[in-house]
């Protein structure tokens, strides 16, 4: 920008003497410098642009019904890998972040686990380890194993395995525990035993992290949802780092949701529904495919509401009643469904203040979400209708702004006012104004 100042004019004009004209014209050029430094955007290395912004946190789908249950049949078939490639890129064409594996973690099995984590690694996928060790509950004929025992080979697996983990993965040491072991705390009464084993074990294994240098999380202890409740208390919740994970199976999408609730308020964490879908028979009855996907749209439009639920892995992909893609890899309507929310439209916008600066650090909130602009002032929310009519944006120093969204476009800009503007920054705006900036 090149401002060019006559200040003997403006002097004569208004008849200002000379040393006061020499300071305008002085203040006019400090205020055009700034104002011009303002406008410069900020370098991309000082940006930390909002990447993927999604619904929820952990968005995964299960391969239990290959990862798992054909473990030792496919263990040493190379072919089994197209199998495996096929799947997982389905999957990530979803727009999940995470694949969950539930492959055991014995020595047996650590090949075909590498195989399954392989493929994931090529499609970018983040994994949630959900398989358990065989003996727990007496999976492919091994032997019980005690509650010591699985703790001292769990710590053991993952500083073996350091290569196997990511930044962003999700380890499941036990999952679904009351289902093996010494017996399910429900009807042996054992619940403070069972609180102690889950507590325990998360010690461990986010000690065994530290050691390896992987940023995993370890407090995902998926269980169903009467576990939950008998177990999940704030004390326990609090000591599993404030997640409870729930395999959760209801008929109606209400109800769910409402459960999600209730457990929020009991345990006081945040909740991940580990395992969901439809349809299962003796809970859903025999629905057709157009059905199973209205079932799930209906759920996930209830669920974007929930600030309280951060992660959902959906249950499965391929083989069981409620699967996603047939054997043949033909995707059911519910793929669609579920890819709409898990890749959904991105609504995006930059907050400035009145001298066309970002702001950054803006508090920006569309429904129930909540986000905050980077250096660069920009935010980004995913969003799937035109129901949410508004954008409610505030900063610290500046007006509250109600902002309609119905014909919004991306990349629109929206300018914060001042609340209480000092001296300076109103020079500043009234040359900004000045120079037409």
């Amino acid at each position: 920008m090149y401002v060019k100042i006559d200040n003997m004019t403006i002097c004569q004009n208004f008849r200002i003497t000379k040393p006061y004209c020499l300071m305008i014209t002085a203040i006019a050029a400090i205020a055009a410098i700034l104002i011009f430094a303002d406008s410069i955007p900020p370098t991309l290395a000082s940006q930390t642009i909002i990447k993927n912004p999604r619904f929820w946190e952990v968005q995964s789908i299960d391969t239990m019904k290959y990862s798992r249950d054909l473990s030792r049949e496919k263990l040493k078939d190379p072919s089994f890998d197209v199998v495996i490639d096929k799947q997982v890129k389905a999957i990530a064409e979803t727009g999940a972040t995470h694949v969950a594996i539930s492959t055991p973690y014995d020595e047996e099995f650590l090949p075909i686990l590498k195989r399954w984590a392989s493929a994931a690694r090529n499609y970018n996928l983040k994994i949630w380890f959900r398989g358990n060790w065989s003996g727990w509950e007496k999976w492919f004929d091994y032997k019980s194993i005690s509650r010591e025992e699985h703790i001292k080979k769990t710590k053991e697996f993952i500083i073996a395995n350091k290569d196997l983990f990511e930044d962003g993965d999700i380890f499941s040491a036990c999952p679904e525990c009351e289902n093996g072991g010494p017996g399910d705390p429900r009807r042996s009464g054992d619940a403070e035993g069972f609180k102690s084993f889950l507590i325990s074990e998360y010690a461990a294994t986010k000690k065994a992290f530290v050691e390896i240098g992987r940023s995993v999380a370890s407090n995902y202890h998926p269980m169903n949802g009467d576990m939950a409740r008998l177990i999940m208390d704030k004390e326990t919740t609090t000591a599993l780092g404030g997640i409870v994970a729930i395999d959760h199976y209801v008929k109606d999408p209400e109800k769910l949701i409402q459960d999600i609730k209730d457990l929020h308020r009991q345990s006081g964490g945040k909740v991940v529904l580990a395992e969901f879908g439809a349809p299962i028979p003796d809970i859903h009855g025999k629905i057709s495919d157009a059905d199973q996907a209205k079932w799930l749209e209906s759920l996930l439009e209830k669920s974007i509401e929930l600030p309280e639920l951060i992660g959902l892995n959906y249950w499965v992909n391929v083989g069981g009643t409620t699967e996603l893609w047939s054997k043949d890899g033909e995707a059911k309507p519910a793929v669609s469904i579920l890819t709409k929310f898990y890749n959904p439209e991105i609504l995006s916008g930059t907050i400035r203040n009145e001298l066309g600066k970002p702001i950054a650090g803006a508090a920006v909130l569309f429904h129930s979400k909540k986000a905050q602009t980077d250096e660069a002032g920009v935010f980004q929310f995913p969003k799937i209708s035109s129901q949410y009519e508004s954008l409610n944006i505030s900063a610290d120093g500046y007006i509250d702004q109600t902002i309609k969204t119905e014909k919004w476009n991306n990349g629109n800009i929206v300018i914060l006012i001042k609340n209480m503007p000092t001296f300076w920054f109103r020079i500043l705006r009234f040359f900004h104004n000045l120079f037409g900036r």
